[in-house]
């Protein structure tokens, strides 16, 4: 990143494009669409309703959740992004299935609008309720169906129990059906109160988020989750946690998990799995071997990482890694994306440039 090299690519970032790293194909063009699959969104909107029903309280709220449509263009201009792939936030704090279903409206009718407004550069993903399952069903029917979803999203693990466990069958099922990309976000580790750190002076979110998800993955392993729902596709963030620098250990040391895991049965598991850059994403040599590049996908954590961290490591990060062609860049950039997920094709127009649609 201190290299020649690494300082163009951050320049390029910090001033919305420019030519290609090598010169080759991908270019401009692909750095100017990129499609953001890991972008928080909390609609203005669902924030008054929650307020107005006890849910949350405005001034309690970090600064993720103070998401608005003008910020938000912005970064993805200067960024280059094309299409962000929201994903609702705190859809776990509801009392009742009857007021889920009422908040998940809501959500939609903000997603419905905001689609609408600025065609082309917003896709979104159902919020799953572990908690309430006829909801989560409804909100498949209307997500899916009626609005054009592109994917489902749930975090890591409920109350200890870790995404692979057989309590999430009639769930993953549902997905399968639809032949559905799983979107999976880390929280706290269980065993803590909400927000208290495990290690005084150190955020969670900077070592046990990348704990909790790697956890799931091994799990969804270790269950052959992968293989009960062969057409469920699943995606880790943050360059899937810890998972592939442990790969190695997982494939010596899988014997001692039960049922046991032998080597194939791993690297199989490690190559299902996509995963994408938010983080912002080390130095990939590592990640390429264990799943290949065609696995990655571009995500900027946005709003939790502010636009400096996404204009001056994150982008940089992809931009510079020697890991990467410049074909493997744009498959990370879009490419990748598109083929996930085919109901992206309604949201980004390939060879739209900047502005608010």
């Amino acid at each position: 990143m201190a290299s020649t090299a690494g300082t163009t690519q951050k320049s390029r970032a910090l001033t919305g494009g420019g030519g290609s790293a090598s010169g080759t194909e991908g270019g401009d063009d692909a750095w100017r669409e990129k499609i953001d699959v890991h972008h928080h969104f909390t609609a203005p909107e669902w924030v008054e309703w929650a307020e107005r029903e006890g849910v949350v309280r405005q001034e309690e709220l970090l600064w993720w959740s103070r998401w608005d449509a003008d910020s938000t263009l912005a970064l993805m201009d200067q960024a280059g992004i094309a299409t962000a792939v929201l994903n609702p936030t705190m859809q776990d704090r509801y009392r009742s299935a009857a007021q889920a279903r009422e908040g998940l409206s809501v959500v939609f009718e903000a997603l419905s609008d905001l689609t609408h407004e600025h065609p082309g550069r917003f896709a979104f993903l159902c919020p799953a309720l572990l908690d309430h399952p006829e909801v989560t069903t409804w909100a498949f029917r209307r997500a899916f169906d009626e609005l054009g979803a592109v994917g489902v999203s749930v975090k890591a693990s409920y109350d200890g129990v870790y995404l692979g466990d057989p309590s999430y069958d009639r769930f993953l099922a549902e997905v399968d059906e639809r032949s559905g990309v799983l979107f999976t976000h880390p929280l706290d580790l269980p065993g803590k109160p909400p927000g208290a750190p495990t290690v005084p002076g150190i955020p969670n979110f900077m070592c046990d988020f990348l704990l909790d998800t790697t956890r799931a993955a091994v799990n969804l392993i270790r269950a052959g989750t992968l293989d009960r729902y062969p057409r469920l596709s699943v995606v880790l963030p943050h360059a899937g946690g810890f998972l592939p620098q442990i790969a190695t250990r997982l494939e010596a040391f899988g014997g001692f998990c039960a049922p046991p895991l032998d080597a194939a049965r791993v690297r199989d598991g490690l190559r299902r799995f996509h995963y994408d850059t938010a983080g912002p994403l080390a130095p990939a040599c590592t990640l390429v071997e264990t799943a290949g590049a065609d696995r990655i996908l571009f995500g900027t954590d946005w709003p939790a990482a502010s636009a400096e961290i996404v204009t001056g490591f994150t982008v940089p990060a992809v931009e510079a890694d020697h890991a990467f062609t410049e074909h493997q860049r744009r498959g990370i950039y879009r490419d990748n994306a598109r083929r996930l997920m085919p109901a992206l094709k309604r949201a980004d127009h390939t060879g739209r440039r900047g502005g608010n649609g």
